[in-house]
């Protein structure tokens, strides 16, 4: 595969220090095109022609080996891609942007390894599983990744007609592309939307639906799978934001956790399922109008990328 990518710039995690966010200097470099603008905007990637390119590693082309070692012991490069889920949306990084699972994530990964981990967050909100798969899947897999991480499908649920069929299709061409390649890919099912956002039972079915997707294709293709689906903790309100569709900052803490552990990676356990003391029910009533009522002021302006505006 021929990738657009020339040269990429990674995050690098190391072991116990928090990676400094800040895009490298690097005289004549330019844009490949306009979403990487976005992307700089993100600043855990920079996409840009240079001259550099001896500064990425090389890795084997031995296809067999690279599928052999599909879980991998260490981790040298971590990419993401997604919406606003792996974004990291309403998980608050304290600087005016997001954190999230991905980021919390491959800092995991660093801390249980001697070698630093180079990561990449390609993931943007308001995208449908298609949009992921023809802007992110390409530059994903021209940085050869050994972990590739997944998940999408939420905004076709909920956003008017839903194509099962071209969901599966975006599935198996990630999940096929990927493996073939060699990389590890992790994805995740998704909690009964029913039980976290008051209008979920409408789209409960199509849910489930997404999540059958997930499974099968999974399995057949030798994917890790995540089934947040069958874990109680997974819908405890006190995971999530105000807005029922996303994480908050511990929603975020659990999902990097649950991933940690379904890597296997050293230090983490299935503690991440046990539910939280405290009252966990979601406000009931007029609190719960009044709660509703003041989110309706906060959201933000869906956010406009190429043309295209649609709520993350």
């Amino acid at each position: 595969m021929q990738s657009r990518v020339e040269s990429a710039y990674f995050v690098v995690v190391r072991r116990g220090k928090t990676p400094q966010l800040t895009p490298p200097q690097h005289g004549g470099a330019r844009f490949t095109d306009t979403r990487s603008r976005f992307y700089l905007q993100r600043i855990f990637l920079m996409v840009i022609r240079s001259r550099g390119a001896e500064s990425l590693h090389r890795w084997p082309d031995d296809l067999e080996w690279r599928r052999k070692n599909r879980l991998v012991t260490t981790i040298r490069r971590y990419v993401a891609i997604g919406d606003s889920s792996t974004e990291g949306l309403e998980d608050p990084d304290g600087n005016g942007g997001y954190r999230g699972w991905a980021d919390r994530l491959a800092q995991h990964i660093a801390d249980a390894q001697d070698e630093p981990l180079e990561y990449a967050n390609l993931a943007i909100r308001g995208l449908r599983m298609k949009e992921i798969r023809t802007s992110q899947l390409d530059d994903a897999l021209g940085m050869r990744p050994d972990l590739l991480t997944v998940f999408g499908g939420v905004n076709d649920l909920i956003g008017g007609p839903c194509d099962f069929d071209s969901i599966r299709a975006d599935y198996v061409i990630i999940f096929g592309q990927a493996r073939s390649q060699g990389a590890t890919v992790l994805t995740f099912t998704m909690p009964d939307p029913a039980a976290i956002n008051p209008l979920g039972r409408y789209w409960r079915d199509r849910a489930a639906k997404l999540n059958t997707i997930i499974r099968t294709e999974a399995e057949r293709h030798g994917v890790v799978v995540m089934d947040f689906e069958r874990y109680p903790v997974a819908t405890d309100p006190r995971l999530w934001f105000e807005d029922h569709l996303h994480g908050n900052e511990l929603g975020h803490r659990t999902v990097a956790a649950a991933l940690a552990w379904r890597l296997s990676v050293d230090g983490f356990d299935e503690g991440w399922a046990e539910l939280p003391e405290g009252d966990s029910a979601w406000p009931k009533g007029r609190e719960k109008m009044r709660g509703d009522r003041t989110v309706r002021r906060r959201v933000p302006r869906p956010h406009t990328h190429l043309g295209r505006c649609r709520a993350g």
